[in-house]
């Protein structure tokens, strides 16, 4: 490891980032360094200008990724070579703002009952139940399940934060019945290694293809994935009645206003207000002319 590298790792370390974020930064900066063939503190802006719309141009990568690619070269000339003059010069792409994907509840009911077994079932019905991410399900360990305060600890969420989840009475139903047949020991969800059980978290890959393989059975067309389980239990929660505090508590948001965009797809909501048109005194459309003819004076 370069003398640079190690420096940009004990800055990552020293601000508390995670290991996962701390290897993606390496490895994006190792990749700027190797387009331009030179050491990355002998490069500049414009060297930087070329490489983003490499990123675009050539690698066709997305906004969000390109995003990555960003954060890493930032916290590599302003954090660890304290060049802040640079900032300016390595600008955040202009990301579209989407709707995330949605479930109805009848939709989220069809998708648990076409789960391939008793493991996807229970994995869908505790990503959905919880609204967790799909790194924290791969950690969840059987002893975060506390069947006497009805509850689930999340640990070291996004931001190393903790909290705690409501257990779902007819989650820890089915809890019981999958222990008693699976038997996990740390792992509430193990993995495997070279093809063998083994008592380690399950990879986010198969997380994925739970939901996915889930989703073709009961001929759900939607763009699905383990996220958009989370999106529909917000909104569910939402549409009962329940606040954007407390739905923000139980998804782990730092801010307030990342749980708003709930607002945008909670039926409850969006339909409490009438509509405008609604309160018009309109002619009866029986006496509308549908020709689109003008009519002879």
């Amino acid at each position: 490891m370069t003398q640079l590298r190690q420096k940009m790792l004990e800055e990552l370390q020293r601000r508390d980032y995670s290991h996962r974020t701390a290897k993606t930064y390496i490895r994006i900066v190792r990749d700027f360094a190797a387009y331009f063939h030179r050491s990355p503190d002998k490069l500049g802006p414009e060297h930087i200008r070329q490489y983003q719309a490499y990123l675009f141009q050539s690698k066709k990568l997305s906004t969000a990724s390109v995003s990555q690619y960003v954060s890493a070269i930032r916290f590599l000339f302003v954090k660890t070579l304290r060049r802040h003059f640079l900032t300016e010069h390595i600008p955040f792409p202009k990301s579209p703002r989407r709707l995330p994907v949605v479930l109805s509840p009848e939709e989220v009911t069809r998708l648990i009952d076409a789960a391939r077994n008793l493991y996807h079932r229970t994995l869908l019905m505790t990503l959905y139940s919880t609204a967790v991410r799909r790194s924290e399900l791969c950690r969840l360990q059987v002893s975060d399940i506390d069947s006497q305060r009805m509850m689930i600890r999340i640990h070291q969420g996004k931001g190393r934060r903790d909290r705690d989840v409501p257990l779902s009475p007819k989650l820890l139903e089915t809890l019981r019945l999958y222990w008693r047949w699976r038997k996990p020991k740390t792992y509430l969800f193990p993995g495997t290694i070279r093809g063998k059980r083994a008592d380690v978290p399950i990879t986010a890959n198969i997380v994925w293809l739970a939901c996915r393989q889930a989703a073709q059975q009961a001929g759900i067309s939607k763009r699905l994935s383990p996220h958009s389980l989370r999106h529909s239990c917000a909104t569910h929660l939402l549409d009962a009645g329940a606040d954007l505090r407390t739905i923000q508590v139980l998804l782990g948001h730092s801010r307030l206003e990342h749980t708003l965009i709930y607002l945008h797809l909670s039926h409850r909501h969006l339909q409490a207000v009438p509509n405008p048109l609604d309160s018009l005194q309109l002619a009866s459309v029986d006496d509308v002319q549908t020709s689109r003819r003008l009519r002879k004076k």
